[in-house]
Formats: structure tokens, sequence, C-alpha cells
């Protein structure tokens, strides 16, 4: 395409996003990128439905960019997730290879399966979740549905794993895994539900040598039942090593913290230390950061987060961003900055937006607070993603993976998929474009093909590590099984 060409139709879809008779969102705009060769789509052309979803596709989404709130479009469309039908397959762009690496032998998972005593599967998975790489390469997947972190090995020659094996048992909702100390680990840390445990280990351990140690016997809050709020707890080590960040998610969609006590401490990074006692809240107005990880480059903590509901089909962007210690992002009086959300108030004065180590506030305190103006102080996102995405798992890739060198320091998120949007987005692997460990804006559709042409959901992301050997492996509780994404060059 010549930039003649190029400038013309930006020029043309310029005018069309001002006619007033066309709906806003009808618009589409790209912008070339040079140093990459590709376009990435901006406006609200970066708005995507399931079926433009395609591998390569850049998108940037900006605060320029928000519609203004609509509770009336708020809608209920959780998708039943179908048996893969035959021939559907995950896409990556050129060059890749997807197999399926592990599990995808039993009935597809539905969200109405999720329930704090779920029914085996009958397959190799019942709910694989979080997936993470130990130091000598084994992956470690928590199947938070059958309270067990598993073990993945090496590859056989079907190209599926060559060993699964049952690390630790009997465990409540397991989620975060992370290994310590990082270079030699004794132990590995588990995110359950309530608590975090810590089960011994040595490099090759296949099965646990111990019992589980439970280092934090009261995170806060259990809401697992569907609508309940969010249960998983996602582990990770500073750089250094000497502290323990645990991601701690909302209890509701929209609750005030200064007149719901049992928000107190939740929408936060906790900050420990390895032993387990709390030292403070990290940072706070997170909503629910579903994956932590901490950045090579920078050694900074990175969220993958979901953002809150029932405000519209194009609001609130969920998010991937870099984690200031100290930092406010807004949940639940404010979003995307400053923006406040149209059902609250302003928070309390003597309350935890202002105080991040505030105790939590009684009836009374709460009741006749002075209110206080904290929209200046809320920090914007590194990326923001499409709405209701559900931006789960996240990891960096490595320089000494097998990916094309411009690979080297993105990120990857994986999207379990929207249920609160009339059209669907989500339910893809996107990659973040980083320079020097630090985010442009934009991401890219990586992994897709979840979806059927009329629709129907077939399967989940959840999870996203690299393997020694420098495949990008997935997990995917709808069809219960892990994806390993190769590059062949062919």
């Amino acid at each position: 395409m010549s930039a003649s060409f190029s400038h013309s139709v930006s020029l043309r879809l310029a005018i069309l996003c001002l006619t007033p008779a066309l709906p806003i969102l009808s618009c589409s705009a790209a912008t070339p990128n040079s140093a990459t060769g590709k376009t990435t789509q901006t406006g609200q052309a970066a708005f995507a439905d399931w079926n433009q979803q395609q591998p390569g596709i850049r998108r940037k989404i900006t605060l320029a960019d928000l519609p203004a709130p609509k509770p009336e479009e708020a809608v209920n469309n959780t998708p039943h997730v179908i048996p893969r039908p035959e021939g559907a397959w995950p896409q990556a762009p050129k060059g890749f290879t997807v197999t399926l690496y592990a599990g995808g032998d039993t009935a597809p998972m539905q969200r109405a399966d999720n329930k704090e005593n779920m029914a085996r599967s009958g397959g190799t998975f019942t709910m694989p979740r979080l997936i993470r790489t130990a130091p000598n390469g084994d992956l470690f997947l928590a199947d938070s549905g059958a309270g067990s972190i598993l073990i993945l090995r090496g590859i056989g020659a079907n190209g599926k794993a060559a060993q699964i094996e049952t690390f630790a048992s009997g465990l409540d909702h397991p989620f975060g895994i992370a290994f310590y100390p990082a270079d030699n680990p004794r132990y590995v840390y588990v995110g359950n539900a309530t608590t975090i445990q810590r089960i011994p280990y040595h490099t090759g351990d296949l099965h646990a040598t111990g019992a589980p140690e439970t280092i934090v016997p009261d995170v806060p809050g259990y809401a697992q039942l569907t609508g309940g709020g969010h249960w998983t707890r996602d582990v990770a080590f500073t750089k250094d090593g000497r502290h323990m960040l645990i991601s701690v998610g909302s209890g509701s969609n929209v609750d005030d913290p200064d007149t719901h006590p049992k928000e107190f401490h939740r929408a936060d990074v906790l900050e420990y230390t390895p032993e387990g006692k709390f030292i403070e809240v990290y940072a706070s107005g997170i909503r629910n950061c579903v994956g932590e990880a901490i950045n090579p480059i920078t050694g900074q903590l990175w969220c993958s987060t979901n953002e809150r509901d029932n405000l519209g089909n194009h609001l609130v962007p969920d998010y991937v961003t870099s984690i200031k210690e100290g930092g406010f992002y807004g949940w639940p009086w404010y979003y995307m900055g400053g923006h406040q959300d149209p059902r609250l108030p302003e928070p309390c004065a003597n309350g935890t937006g202002p105080n991040l180590q505030a105790a939590a506030l009684t009836a009374d305190e709460a009741k006749s607070c002075k209110r206080v103006d904290l929209a200046s102080k809320v920090l914007t996102p590194d990326v923001l993603v499409q709405p209701h995405m559900a931006s789960l798992e996240l990891t960096f890739y490595p320089p000494t993976g097998t990916f094309p060198k411009d690979y080297d320091g993105d990120g990857f998120a994986a999207e379990h998929g929207s249920w609160n949007r009339a059209n669907r987005a989500g339910y893809e692997v996107i990659r973040i474009p980083m320079h020097d460990g630090h985010a442009e804006g934009s991401y890219e559709d990586f992994l897709t093909g979840f979806v059927t042409k009329d629709g129907q959901v077939w399967g989940r992301p959840v999870g996203v590590a690299t393997g020694k050997d420098g495949a990008l492996y997935v997990t995917d509780d709808g069809t219960r099984s892990v994806w390993r994404v190769a590059y062949t060059g062919k």
C-alpha cells in the first residue's frame, strides 16, 4: 500500500467519523507503523468482535476512545461452551505451529461448573488454569477444580506431554504458583482461594516430599460461586527475593469499600515477607489483578487485570500494566485515570482510597464521612485491552526463546473471553509489544480461533508460560487442555 493511498483512506475514514448520521462505532482507522511494517487499528476500529480478531492485527485503545457510560447496554451473554468442532483449531501467526499438548479428552467446562466443590471431569484435567515453568523446565499447572498442582514434563513422539504427574493435591482452589528462591528453589508457593501455602521442593521433584505449610492463613475472601466475586490468588516475588506480592481481587463489581467492610484488603496487591508476615498494601484500586509477572528487564511488577462490568459494551477496558508501589488505580470510584464511576459518590477522606494502609471504617464513620476528590491520583494503565475480555495470566517472552527476535521481552496475556458484552470479544492470547521493558500501548491478536464463525465458543484461554524449548504453552479451561505454540518458520 502506498503512503498516498493510505493517507487518502485515513482521510475518508476521518470524514465518515465526523458524519452525525453514522454511529461512531461503525468507524474504523488504521495507522501504519514503519518500524514493524504492521498496521495498528486505532480509534473505534480497535474495538473488535471475535470475528475481527486475527493473528497479527494490532490494536491501540486510548482514553480518548472511551465512550460515555451506557448501563442500559449491560447484558448477560455468557457462552455455552460447545465441544471443539471438527476442523476447529487455534490460529497463530504465519510461521507458528499449534499442537494439542495435553488434555482435551472430556466434555467442555461451563461457567456454571465453577463451584466450591467441583465434580471431577473424568479426563486429564478438571479446570486447568495458571501454568508456570520451573527452573528445570517442568511445567507446573494449577488444576483449580481438582484442587491439585500437576507437573507436565517433556514431549513424547506424539507431540504430547511425555509425563503428567500430580505434585500436590487436596488444595483449596489453587491458582498462583511461584518458585522460591528463584534460581535454586526450596519451595513451591501456592495461592489458594483464602490462604498462601508453600510446599517443600527440590529441583526435579515430581511429587511433593512434604505437607503444605500455611504461611498466610487469612487471605481476604472466598467467593467461589458464579457472580460472587473473585477467588484467584496469584503469587510473585520481587526480583531481589525479599518480598512476596499477592493479588487479591474485589468481592464485587463496584461495592464501595468505605461502606462494605468485606472489601477490606481486596482489589489490592498485598505485600508480605517470604515467611508470610504482612508488610503493607503494595498497590490498590486494581479490581482484579488475576495474573502477576515481574518484568525481567525493569524488575517491576505487572498485572493482567479484569475491570468492572455493567457500564456498557465498550466500558470499562481491561488492562495489562506495570504496577507502581503505593499506586492507586481507581477501583471502585474511578476508572482509566480520573473517569468517575457514575454509580458511586467520591471516597471517604479517611478511608482506604486516600490511605492505602487505613483500617476498614466503621458503619458510622462511613455514613458520615467527608468525601474527597482523588481523581488526580488515579494512575492510567499502560495497555488498555478491549472491555470485558477477562485478561488472565501474563508472562514475558525471554531472549533465550526460539521465537523471532522481535518477540524478545514482549508480554503475552490470556483473554478468557467476555460475558458482559453483546458481541463477544476475547477468547484469545494477545501479544504486548515491549521496548526495553516498557509497553508502547498497543496489543496484538496472537492466538485466536476459539470461537466459530457463527459465534459459538469452544475454547477459553487462561494461562500462558514459556517452556525451556521456547514454545508458548496455553491452558484452556473450555476444552480442559494445554496447547503448545512453537515457531517452525513454516
